[in-house]
């Protein structure tokens, strides 16, 4: 069996073995005390923590809850965020490295309690948490995280072996952290909250926001008005950018996920190395025995010339480790990057208070999102967190990130010029399945073909900023290599921070005419 012959496109293991909850969309105008944009990990969990203090709280989310980001997770529950205690005490102080590391060993153990208060059969299970590294220049580095971590009360340990057919240099082993099912966790938890009285709309994308007097006004895609006196944004990346320049403060990387069938039983624990490229591991429960997530492959979103090729890479790394006798499931996640590598939790501003953020989560967004949703509660209800200094988003340790800075903006320059200019096939030679950009009356289109043989074409241009798409081979989508908006073969939106779809329709002649009368 060829277990690179990928027949059906991917799909997460958590929506497939999830059944949806269904909720309305917004029909009609309302007045809302707090409005969650974004329902996902972070809407639902804010949402929960606010639940029972009085507020009339609506919950918008661009289509199904909790089928995005959250649900093309790995669904780690852990604070060991790669090598970074000892880099944050070095670069922030032992303050600020306190702080994050509490605030994420706290989350673990809150999605167990919520879990437990509410009955809910999540999948639940304590694991230990391992980084490791078959490269000299990580020991050092290694054996300073471990005395990073235990400085700040987490139980850390070193280790020169790990139960894989893997040779390593160094590791460090963290104890008391966990693994779950996300959506077996969230909705319920959705609910639970719908049934005290919080509305979630689904379908319902917000496109605007204003400001009227000390009021937001959010306006969806559907024209309807939410009039709100507090706004979270918890869209993963933010829709709204004025006046925060987030799109030069975040950039977008996508990682792979193949779930395995193997031979041999997993030995437990959750295992991630140091040094690129990334390779991760963990193992999942199901009712049809036993799968092992293989991880890693990552890169800008809309930057990789052939996406098939990191799922290949992911299964060749496994069959080193495993007899690998099926690959039931494959999926690919998107995550928000900030320049100091801390998420960004609080105002939106510094002159913002009652508009609020959490977004750049690191391919860290379990724990992080119940870190958000307990420091917005704080925010919110008393004016302060205990962790707010770390994540704030006006905080002035972002300074130190200059450099990044400047890369990461000068590479977003680049693809936006190298979108306008890159060679366009002269003829339309497309097979089923595939897309080209080709140039129709001196414009950037881009064509797909579907499996029937019917040609679909839109614009390639971003709706968001401008810069031009590159087809994803794997997903079948259009991904922005500047800010990770991601479009269907159709242009409608899969990811933001774009609120609109892409032009033109689904034939030849819809697409000249609409060529004939706008360019």
């Amino acid at each position: 069996m060829n277990l690179k012959t990928f027949r059906n496109l991917p799909k997460s293991y958590w929506i497939a073995s999830t059944s949806e909850n269904k909720y309305p969309s917004l029909e009609e105008d309302i007045d809302v005390d707090i409005a969650i944009v974004g329902g996902g990990m972070v809407g639902i969990s804010t949402a929960y923590q606010l639940r029972d203090v009085g507020f009339k709280i609506a919950i918008l989310e661009a289509e199904n809850i909790i089928m995005s980001t959250t649900a093309h997770t790995t669904a780690k529950l852990t604070s060991q965020h790669g090598l970074i205690y000892d880099k944050m005490k070095s670069q922030m102080g032992d303050k600020l490295a306190q702080q994050y590391a509490s605030a994420n060993e706290m989350a673990i153990h809150e999605i167990k309690k919520i879990a437990n208060e509410n009955n809910i059969q999540c999948d639940y299970m304590s694991e230990s948490a391992f980084i490791y590294t078959q490269d000299d220049e990580y020991i050092k580095k290694i054996e300073n995280e471990v005395d990073a971590a235990i400085s700040l009360g987490i139980n850390a340990s070193y280790v020169d072996s790990i139960p894989f057919p893997l040779p390593i240099k160094a590791g460090i082993r963290f104890d008391n952290q966990a693994q779950f099912h996300p959506r077996k966790f969230l909705l319920p938890l959705a609910n639970i909250i719908h049934n005290e009285g919080i509305s979630i709309y689904e379908y319902s994308r917000v496109t605007e926001m204003d400001e009227d007097g000390d009021k937001y006004i959010l306006t969806t895609s559907q024209g309807k008005k939410v009039r709100a006196s507090k706004v979270i944004i918890a869209s993963h990346y933010p829709f709204y950018n004025k006046p925060s320049m987030y799109y030069a403060r975040l950039y977008v990387k996508r990682a792979y996920i193949v779930a395995i069938r193997a031979k041999e039983k997993y030995p437990g624990g959750m295992y991630i190395n140091a040094e690129t490229p990334a390779r991760s591991l963990r193992q999942v429960n199901t009712d049809n025995g036993e799968l092992i997530l293989v991880v890693g492959e990552s890169h800008k979103t809309g930057q990789s010339q052939d996406t098939n090729s990191h799922y290949e890479a992911l299964i060749d790394f496994a069959k080193k480790i495993f007899t690998v006798e099926e690959v039931p499931y494959r999926w690919s996640t998107q995550d928000c990057m900030t320049l100091d590598g801390i998420p960004y939790i609080g105002h939106f501003t510094r002159d913002t208070p009652n508009l609020y953020i959490a977004t750049g989560f690191q391919k860290w967004g379990m724990t992080n999102s119940i870190v958000s949703s307990i420091i917005l509660k704080d925010l919110i209800l008393k004016g302060e967190s205990p962790w707010e200094e770390v994540y704030n988003p006006s905080r002035k340790t972002v300074l130190a990130s200059a450099k990044n800075f400047v890369v990461q903006n000068v590479n977003v320059a680049t693809k936006l010029i190298e979108g306008k200019v890159s060679n366009i096939p002269d003829n339309l030679d497309i097979q089923q399945g595939e897309a080209q950009v080709v140039e129709i009356q001196g414009e950037r289109i881009g064509a797909f073909k579907d499996d029937n043989g019917k040609l679909c074409f839109v614009d390639t241009t971003c709706t968001h900023m401008g810069c031009e798409l590159n087809w994803n081979s794997a997903e079948r989508s259009w991904d922005c290599p500047c800010h990770g908006s991601r479009f269907t073969y159709d242009g409608k939106i899969i990811q933001g921070p774009a609120v609109e779809p892409l032009n033109f329709g689904d034939d030849v002649n819809t697409l000249l005419k609409v060529l004939k009368e706008d360019f």
